[in-house]
Order: structure tokens, then C-alpha cells, then sequence
């Protein structure tokens, strides 16, 4: 079974629109003798990633995949943390000058572990969908708060309302937990119609 555990929980600190503040929660997901994190934060969270993993007794080298949601920078700051591992992106998002493997689809990674396109906040925006013992979307800035959620309202920042409105739609759809991308794991209201 597919396993979850939250190396640093993320936070975005705002004045009004203006962002002071962001950094993204990263994940690890253990599937089999895959393990994968998705995003990996900023700077300013790399003793709590190093902490974490320590604790759950994988180190960075054992990491084989990384799965950055977007681009930007509070989402990918730890990168050369994790040295050995493939990098997965969407093609959108994909710079040229990398070598991430560039994803199109919604692709299967390990057995329970999909990437969704889930577009809105970047063109290519994607989550991470696990089946576990509950099912888990890793959402990303496709749900960057448990606000954005609790108040069905896209991102702040988004380059489209209607299609961001649709990916949390997906998401929701979909998952049990959702683990937005600056914050902690939240159980989607079970009264909210599927």
C-alpha cells in the first residue's frame, strides 16, 4: 500500500494581494521500493525536508523520482537535494535547458500513483493522485490553501478562473485527503457532493 508522509508544511504569507511570503509543502510518497517527492520547496525549508526524511528513514539518495507541480520557484528550491532522482514535468512547464521528462498525459508513475493535469494556476499545473488507504491528491497551486477549498475560490493567482475552477473540481472529485500546496493535509467535507 502506498504510504504518505509530509516532510515540510508549507505556508503563503500575504499584505492584501501582495505576497510576502511562500513555501511550498513537500511530500514523500513511498510506493513499493519507489520513492517519490513532490515539490521541493524553498531554501527556507530544507532543514525540515533533511529532518524529515531522516526520520522516516529515507535519505535523499533514495529518492528515484521528483514531481515539481509547476515551476515556480517556492516549489522547486531543494532540487539538487535530490541528485539521483528523475525529475518529472509538464511539458508547459518544461525549461528547454533541463532534462526532466517532460509529461503530456495523465501518466501512472508506480502502481496507485497517477499525475493529473490539473491547469489554472500555470498552464502546466499538474497534482499527484495516490491511492492509499484513503485516496490523496497532492494538489499543488491547483489548491494552494484549504481556503481556496472550503471557499471553492481559485488561486489568487491563476491565468484562467474558469479552468482553475474546474481543476479543484477534479480534485475534489477525486480525493478523500488533499494535501494544497501551502499547507497542511485536509479531509475533503464529506457532505460536499462528489
Amino acid at each position: 500500500m502506498n504510504r504518505l508522509d509530509i516532510l515540510a508544511v508549507g505556508n503563503l504569507i500575504r499584505n492584501g494581494n501582495t505576497i510576502e511570503e511562500a513555501h511550498s509543502t513537500s511530500t514523500l510518497i513511498r510506493s513499493g521500493n519507489v520513492n517519490i517527492v513532490v515539490d521541493t520547496s524553498t531554501k527556507e525549508m530544507l532543514p525540515a525536508i533533511k529532518t524529515s526524511v531522516r526520520q522516516v528513514g529515507v535519505l535523499p539518495k533514495d529518492v528515484s523520482i521528483v514531481v515539481l507541480t509547476h515551476m515556480h520557484d517556492d516549489h522547486c528550491g531543494n532540487n539538487d537535494l535530490f541528485g539521483k532522482a528523475k525529475f518529472y514535468v509538464r511539458k508547459e512547464e518544461c525549461p528547454e535547458e533541463k532534462s526532466f521528462i517532460q509529461v503530456s498525459g495523465n501518466t501512472e508513475i508506480a502502481p496507485g500513483v497517477r499525475l493529473v493535469h490539473t491547469p489554472g494556476h500555470t498552464e502546466g499545473s499538474m497534482s499527484v493522485f495516490v491511492e492509499s488507504e484513503r485516496r490523496y491528491a497532492i494538489a499543488g497551486d491547483a489548491i494552494p490553501l484549504e481556503d481556496n477549498y472550503r471557499k471553492m475560490v481559485p488561486p489568487g493567482i491563476n491565468y484562467d478562473v474558469t479552468i482553475a475552477m474546474e481543476s479543484i473540481k477534479s480534485i475534489t472529485d477525486y480525493a478523500d485527503v488533499i494535501v494544497p500546496g501551502h499547507g497542511f493535509p485536509f479531509l475533503r467535507d464529506a457532505r460536499k457532493e462528489r
